[in-house]
């Protein structure tokens, strides 16, 4: 099929890599190494918004469930993806998905996104960089970055409650229900992300 085609070009785009090792942070984001289809969603311990610690791959086994990595409700980047997608939500539901975002925000952030955008789907904290790091997506921003961010008004440790400063690369996942990855996107430039009508169209090809 087309479409599949296209899964595998889209999947060379990002880093991912067989050769992922657990619980790495590298120094720069092109340096990740991200699970891959036919992967399992990792044991990951996550919060929801409430706060309750949760184990990820419990949340979404039993489920068909679009997962977004995203960096936090400070990114304007990750506010454009987050809007964009609930202008999908209700086609995938339709489908039989559901969208899941996680970021190293902190459930009180959390909290502040979803009325910021308008949000109807679940977003959880990955604040301790647990499920970032198991999913081969984690690098850690340095210190004259961090500074910056500082300039412009960007608080990671406020955001996320850590001193880590531990960020994930921007990435889309689509897991079956028995939380497996079927489909992923992964691309180092923060900047670029995957357009809903190419998540729209997986969807409907791996229902």
């Amino acid at each position: 099929m087309k479409f599949l085609v296209l899964i595998g070009l889209l999947f060379t785009v990002g880093c991912a890599s067989s050769t992922n090792k657990r619980d790495v942070v590298v120094s720069n984001a092109y340096d990740v190494s991200p699970i891959i289809n036919g992967a399992t969603v990792p044991s990951s311990m996550v919060r929801n918004i409430d706060g309750k610690e949760v184990d990820l791959n419990k949340e979404l086994t039993g489920k068909n469930t679009v997962l977004v990595f995203y960096r936090g409700g400070w990114c304007p980047y990750c506010n454009l993806q987050l809007k964009g997608l609930r202008k999908i939500e209700k086609k995938l539901n339709k489908l039989g998905w559901e969208i899941v975002g996680i970021s190293p925000d902190s459930p009180e952030s959390l909290k502040k996104s979803v009325e910021k955008n308008g949000l109807t789907y679940g977003l959880y904290s990955d604040s301790k960089a647990n499920a970032t790091r198991d999913f081969g997506l984690a690098f850690k921003v340095d210190d004259k970055t961090n500074t910056k961010y500082l300039g412009y008004g960007i608080n990671l440790d406020k955001s996320s409650g850590e001193s880590h400063h531990i960020l994930p690369v921007p990435g889309v996942y689509l897991i079956n229900k028995d939380a497996e990855v079927v489909f992923n996107y992964v691309h180092p430039n923060y900047k670029v992300r995957l357009k809903e009508s190419i998540i729209l169209n997986a969807a409907k090809e791996l229902k």
